[in-house]
């Protein structure tokens, strides 16, 4: 039996496999453009750090870290920034993070980060994570979103924009598709609650759309 000491918890654990690498993640992070590497492996470090039960996984694409059984955080890299992101962000206390998540104008919460300095201090990314890890301990979900009736402006976030114009066939069908097919995608993908399921409904639509289909074909009139 092991024992992990935090200001808010002691967390007593059997897992042999704490603080373990996941090779997947290792090789994601060496295929990552040279601007990304020292921020990921930064991020993971705190992870780690902060988290020594943390689980590491690959989750449609990207690095995340699950503890508890459940998502806690995960990170990205593209060809210009990478991304950070806490699954249950809009939950907590830090207010700029939590309108960041609920605006949704970019995939991750931190913004666009294209070196080590566009990272807030160690100290607060620590401080979040340990809420984080509290959010999961005590198994608080987040709520439904509720629905907002009359016509959303059709707005195309950048993380979609730029997800979309890595496959050309996908660019290709949305930007020909009419607007009602355009703003199924985009409503489908934006009103994710969390960052994993928008991740997740992002590769969906670009599977389907680089296979021509709209986003509700399997219910269009044949």
């Amino acid at each position: 039996m092991r024992y992990f000491f935090s200001p808010f918890y002691i967390f007593a654990s059997t897992d042999v496999s704490m603080n373990s690498r996941n090779k997947a993640i290792d090789a994601y992070i060496s295929k990552s453009a040279d601007f990304a590497k020292p921020i990921l492996n930064h991020i993971r470090e705190l992870v780690h750090t902060v988290c020594p039960q943390v689980e590491e996984k690959i989750k449609w694409g990207f690095p995340h870290f699950d503890y508890k059984g459940e998502m806690m955080c995960s990170m990205a890299a593209f060809k210009q920034h990478a991304s950070f992101g806490f699954w249950k962000a809009t939950l907590m206390k830090d207010p700029v993070l939590a309108e960041t998540a609920r605006s949704e104008v970019a995939m991750g919460h931190l913004g666009r980060i294209s070196s080590l300095k566009d990272l807030p201090a160690d100290t607060k990314l620590k401080a979040w994570i340990k809420e984080a890890m509290i959010l999961n301990n005590k198994g608080i979900r987040i709520p439904a979103k509720s629905s907002v009736p009359g016509k959303k402006e059709l707005v195309v976030p950048e993380y979609f924009k730029e997800a979309v114009s890595k496959n050309k066939k996908a660019k290709a069908a949305f930007d020909d598709f009419s607007y009602s097919h355009k703003k199924e995608y985009l409503e489908w993908v934006t009103e994710a609650r969390t960052e994993g399921t928008r991740m997740k409904r992002m590769a969906s639509a670009i599977e389907m759309m680089a296979a021509g289909k709209s986003r509700n074909w399997k219910y269009a009139k044949k």
